[in-house]
């Protein structure tokens, strides 16, 4: 008598869409990944040009805003000679940006950053096609009539918007949309500062929310495009170029960490003060177009009396930056700066934050190294290098971009002697925020209120890394029809076809030769196994020495209370 075969037969129907998929996966990928960076290095040269644009424009509103001429010169705010009438200015920009806000797109409020992230994690990376548009013109009224702002968020802003556009007009997925619209907002900071490598240090940091070959290659692919770009159009110099400063010594580095501390406490601050003025903004009884050109009335006050807190402030930063500057324009640039920048960003205008913070950063560090050498002259410190590293860490600490942050003060300034003290001050600034911004940074926060939530680290998925092996249940007759994995199979696998075909259970092979059906897995079992993981990373454990010793401190300690 022949022994009843108890084995689970397997439809031959659900093995060949598997097996096709599995031989033309990395081949796909290898396609897509060219696509993809193809197609980044064009939006990258629109790019550029783009960016030369957005400057042109700034430099002729500022003329005809400030001088009354037709002029594309690289002209400050500061040699204006209009006395009181310079409040009506930033005013006039201001009532404009709202105009366009209200009637063309909301999107153009802010700087940015922030709002590409929301697209990203919300919206499948779609960015209306009019901010491609709406958002350099606004930020280009903004900023040549007087506001406090720099280019590089609103650059940023619209290359990721164009980048989005292409992605939309492109037959590719939303992942590979978020990709395109990456790299095109890191192929204008590139482009503005020609810093590459920053550049790409940002988008892991804020826009990707992952590492990937398939993600990192075509961004920095647009990145050294948008750099090549920069040379070709605003030439091959540093952006903040400066002289050349000491090898720090020892006691210099502890000094410029210690300053670090200080400056991501403040940072923090700051961060916080930008989104208090926002919920005041909030409060007032008339609608949210008027509020830029309230915000702007103070701006003109203070410019008034500091016409350097005004416009781009680029210049501002070169000449913190040699380590030589006047008190009064220290505490100027400092103080009335952060107050003109907070108010004019937190009314919603359009504009940027990286330049405005290293140029209140930059002068707090140069104040808090000439207090560090007025209390203790031997100090070996160098007032240049307190205002790089101020620079840096105040972003560090207010957007919580680290890596971001020492790349690109090295790379816009030319000075390696400054990595160490970059890093120990930044890495300092980016410890104390998170323990002093609990509801997100700069960055963060403003969609964190509205239920989006952002990742701030990048671990490796659990799931990804174990084998659908080792989670294996005996199988029942009720799964024979059900998708199939194989046993070397991840258990990501897994789970993504659970999700996919809404099944409890997946039936598990043997291999690819013999389609053995070797048990089953769960769902459950899977989400055991994930909890699991995530709670044995996060428990602490001690040596046996080390438990002797605390069981003996206990039993001491009751004999000391006895």
């Amino acid at each position: 008598m022949q022994s009843k075969d108890k084995s689970i037969p397997v439809s031959p129907s659900l093995n060949m869409p598997d097996e096709k998929t599995e031989e033309t996966r990395s081949k796909t990928i290898d396609k897509r990944v060219l696509y993809l960076s193809i197609q980044a290095v064009i939006n990258a040269l629109v790019i550029g040009l783009i960016a030369k644009w957005l400057v042109m424009l700034i430099d002729l509103i500022t003329n005809i805003a400030f001088y009354g001429k037709w002029s594309f010169s690289n002209t400050s705010t500061a040699a204006n000679h209009l006395g009181w009438w310079v409040v009506i200015i930033p005013v006039i920009g201001s009532l404009l940006v709202g105009l366009m806000a209200r009637f063309g797109s909301k999107g153009i409020r802010g700087h940015g950053i922030p709002e590409a992230m929301e697209k990203i994690i919300v919206d499948e990376s779609r960015i209306p096609p009019i901010i491609t548009f709406l958002k350099p013109l606004s930020s280009a009224i903004a900023i040549g009539t007087g506001g406090p702002f720099g280019a590089e968020g609103p650059i940023i802003a619209t290359g990721g918007a164009f980048g989005s556009l292409t992605g939309q007009w492109m037959h590719i997925s939303a992942s590979e949309r978020k990709i395109i619209l990456t790299a095109g907002a890191c192929a204008g900071m590139s482009a503005i500062f020609g810093s590459p490598l920053a550049a790409v240090f940002l988008a892991i940091e804020l826009l990707l929310f992952e590492f990937s070959p398939r993600s990192i290659i075509p961004v920095t692919l647009a990145c050294i495009t948008g750099a090549g770009m920069h040379i070709l159009i605003f030439g091959k110099q540093p952006v903040f170029a400066m002289p050349a400063i000491p090898v720090p010594s020892n006691e210099a580095l502890l000094v410029y960490v210690f300053l670090g501390l200080l400056i991501g406490v403040i940072a923090s601050l700051v961060s916080k003060s930008v989104y208090a003025v926002e919920d005041l903004f909030e409060k007032l009884p008339i609608h949210w177009m008027w509020w830029p050109a309230l915000g702007a009335v103070l701006v003109g006050i203070v410019g008034y009396y500091a016409p350097l807190t005004m416009g781009v402030g680029y210049d501002n930063i070169r000449t913190l930056l040699t380590g030589s500057v006047p008190l009064a324009l220290l505490l100027s640039l400092c103080f009335l700066k952060y107050i003109s920048w907070v108010v004019a960003l937190g009314s919603g205008t359009s504009g940027g934050t990286l330049a405005p913070l290293f140029t209140i950063g930059g002068s707090l560090g140069v104040l808090l190294g000439m207090a560090c050498l007025h209390l203790f002259p031997s100090l070996e410190i160098d007032i240049a290098t307190t205002a790089l590293i101020g620079m840096a860490a105040m972003f560090a600490g207010a957007s919580r971009a680290f890596l971001t942050s020492v790349i690109f003060a090295v790379e816009t300034t030319g000075q390696m002697n400054g990595l160490l003290p970059l890093m120990g001050a930044c890495a300092a600034a980016y410890f104390v925020s998170f323990f002093l911004l609990k509801d997100g940074s700069i960055m963060t926060e403003k969609i964190n209120r509205r239920g989006v939530r952002t990742p701030d680290s990048f671990e490796p998925d659990p799931l990804q890394t174990t084998t659908v092996a080792k989670l294996l249940e005996p199988a029942t007759k009720e799964i024979q029809d059900n998708p199939f994995v194989y046993m070397n199979d991840d258990a990501g696998k897994a789970a993504e076809l659970i999700g996919k075909f809404n099944k409890e259970a997946l039936l598990v092979l043997d291999n690819r030769q013999n389609h053995k059906a070797v048990g089953m897995v769960t769902a459950f079992s899977i989400l055991k196994y994930y909890s699991q993981n995530k709670q044995q990373q996060h428990r602490y454990h001690s040596p046996g020495h080390t438990k002797r010793i605390m069981v003996r401190g206990r039993k001491w300690i009751k004999k000391v209370k006895m």
